[in-house]
């Protein structure tokens, strides 16, 4: 697997929340539930993907696999954790 053409979708009912195609606008590997989830989408972009490019939030390499063997991969949003929830543990230590 060296170079793959990736096409992504941002949901416009969850923030950052996207959705990787192997296929531009070929939802049919999505499982109807998950589609649905994303409510709407919108296209991003179109990305070539190798193992040597960098992803701001996701393992290049996990994206590629998921492409290769689903057709797709989700990239959630991040986990936001509340500053003093922080601060209450670094105390427990």
């Amino acid at each position: 697997m060296s170079v793959m053409q990736s096409f992504i979708y941002k949901s416009l009912k969850k923030n950052e929340l996207y959705l990787y195609l192997e296929k531009k606008d070929d939802f049919s590997q999505i499982p109807e539930p998950l589609l649905k989830s994303f409510g709407r989408i919108e296209f991003v972009m179109a990305l070539e993907l190798t193992p040597e490019r960098k992803l701001a939030r996701e393992d290049v390499n996990k994206v590629l696999a998921n492409l290769q063997n689903k057709g797709f991969y989700v990239q959630m949003p991040p986990i936001i954790v509340p500053e003093a929830l922080l601060l209450k543990n670094s105390k427990l230590h």
